[in-house]
């Protein structure tokens, strides 16, 4: 990601000209609840439905995508987010995807991801689980309780995230990761991308070295 310079005014930054446009880069953390929880649901609802399915695959599916979304949002955070633009055009996309939120960390609407980009990425997500549960594995049984669990777990990321910048957290674990985020700000961000479990940046030696 390009150097963005940091702010901490409450006035967000305006993206877009367009007052349409600039309305959709805004987002309450109750929407991703009121977005995806109905969505997490009738997967579970309709994984129930498949001829093969059971109560254990339910469980062990919903489990297994709780898990697969954890090196998920390192790889999205750390490629994705925080992708190195070569031109201009490039540096404009990175500053919208990820770099407002750098340069301006305490805008409470720009903590969580908003619909314009949550949704296009859970249809790639679809195809994705489509095509290695059914198509690869011929496994549809799995298919929607693992997607109703990675699902449930970029939800726990959107709003462990948002509780990082507004929350105290003062005890335990969430002290921890409280802590991890805010060096990724301020101290390290080209490290600590993991923001609801830091395993992924131990695994891929992005962990800062220190006493």
């Amino acid at each position: 990601m390009p150097y963005v310079e940091l702010n901490h005014d409450e006035q967000p930054i305006r993206l877009f000209r367009s007052n349409f446009m600039e309305f959709f880069t805004h987002i309450s953390p109750v929407a991703i609840l009121v977005i995806w929880t109905p969505i997490v649901v009738a997967s579970l609802w309709y994984g129930s439905m498949h001829p093969q399915s059971s109560f254990l695959i339910l469980v062990v599916g919903f489990l297994l995508g709780l898990f697969i979304w954890t090196p998920s949002e390192y790889l999205l955070h750390r490629f994705v987010f925080h992708f190195k633009p070569n031109n201009t055009w490039q540096e404009r996309i990175a500053f919208l995807f990820h770099g407002v939120h750098h340069a301006q960390p305490k805008v409470k609407t720009r903590l969580v991801m908003p619909p314009a980009l949550s949704i296009p990425l859970s249809l790639v997500f679809v195809g994705l689980f489509y095509l290695i549960f059914e198509l690869l594995l011929n496994a549809g049984q799995w298919m929607y309780p693992t997607f109703a669990g990675f699902l449930t777990g970029y939800m726990i990321y959107d709003l462990m995230h948002y509780a990082t910048h507004h929350f105290p957290m003062r005890k335990g674990i969430w002290k921890q990761l409280k802590k991890l985020h805010m060096q990724h700000h301020y101290k390290y961000p080209n490290k600590l991308f993991g923001v609801s479990s830091p395993v992924w940046d131990y695994v891929f030696s992005t962990m800062p070295k220190e006493k």
